[in-house]
């Protein structure tokens, strides 16, 4: 085998064909006719020696050879992309784009946005709320925010903060409730997009870690954090606060946590973002200041005791 390369444009049909497993449409995707993509992956053929594809009635599949070669071309396309789209980004005057779920976008990005503009004029925001999983090179996204228990290898990620969660209430509440045993005669409110992680840090964990019995599910439910805190903040109810969503409101006081035992869930925040992103440019800019910002939540954690889940 020479240690020269195949010819790009071989390699270029070769992944658009393996990403969409079909010829068509890989000619298609490249504006070229079907018979030139094919001519251009027998060319890709002859210089390996061994056929990438095997060609069935109306459909293609990958050979063992093609197996071997597509992790690594659709790789070295992607950082392609990836790197010609951060050219782009320099030379055009666009937003630095971050994804973060409903919650964290309203109870912390958003808040807070105003003093890294004031930091940073010279870089525009745009914030996208969504729990979707998005990619970094389709969506046009230059750094995410996801609560999750870990994140792929592929991209950069650090975890923001120590996160736990415990009771937080108006001081209204708060002053009705000396103990635990008085948390049963207070409305209870669920924050159910924490539901999916195993053990979930719901309020039945809540009573496990703090020794009581009873039952612990009753209350009203939200399918958004936001929402819960919200209604705590009303004085709805009692909602069990993560801390990086509500260290604001504890700082101004407008919700007590009136006890000093924690859950530590399985979940934190992760920054994440493009490898290499984290190390020059806005988006580092970015990510020191929210490790500034979110720095402060650490003074909550000194009088906590923390119980992992």
């Amino acid at each position: 085998m020479p240690d020269r390369l195949p010819p790009l444009t071989a390699l270029r049909a070769f992944e658009a064909a393996a990403r969409h497993m079909s010829f068509a449409k890989a000619a298609e995707e490249l504006f070229v006719t079907p018979a030139a993509l094919s001519y251009q992956i027998k060319q890709l053929e002859e210089f390996l020696g061994v056929p990438v594809f095997r060609r069935l009635n109306r459909a293609v599949e990958l050979t063992e050879a093609g197996l071997a070669l597509n992790p690594g071309v659709s790789m070295a396309f992607d950082s392609l992309r990836q790197a010609t789209r951060a050219v782009a980004k320099l030379q055009a005057d666009e937003p630095l784009t971050i994804t973060a779920g409903p919650a964290f976008t309203a109870k912390w990005l958003a808040p807070r946005f105003y003093r890294f503009h004031e930091c940073h004029p010279e870089i525009e925001l745009r914030f996208v709320a969504t729990l979707r999983i998005m990619d970094f090179l389709r969506d046009g996204v230059d750094a995410a925010i996801r609560f999750a228990e870990n994140v792929e290898d592929t991209v950069y990620s650090e975890v923001l903060a120590e996160e736990w969660i415990t009771p937080v209430c108006t001081k209204e509440v708060a002053a009705r409730i000396a103990g635990t045993n008085d948390l049963s005669g207070e409305t209870l409110l669920h924050d159910e997009s924490i539901q999916s992680f195993t053990p979930a840090p719901d309020w039945p964990a809540w009573a496990r870690v703090s020794g009581m019995e009873g039952d612990w599910t009753h209350g009203p439910r939200f399918s958004n954090a936001d929402h819960a805190i919200d209604g705590a903040l009303e004085g709805a109810g009692i909602v069990l606060g993560r801390i990086v969503l509500v260290e604001r409101y504890l700082a101004n006081e407008r919700l007590i946590a009136p006890f000093k035992l924690a859950m530590r869930p399985r979940a934190q925040f992760f920054f994440v973002c493009p490898k290499g992103s984290e190390l020059s440019g806005r988006v580092s800019v970015l990510l020191d200041w929210m490790r500034e910002e979110i720095s402060h939540t650490e003074k909550f954690s000194a009088d906590m005791e923390i119980v992992d889940l």
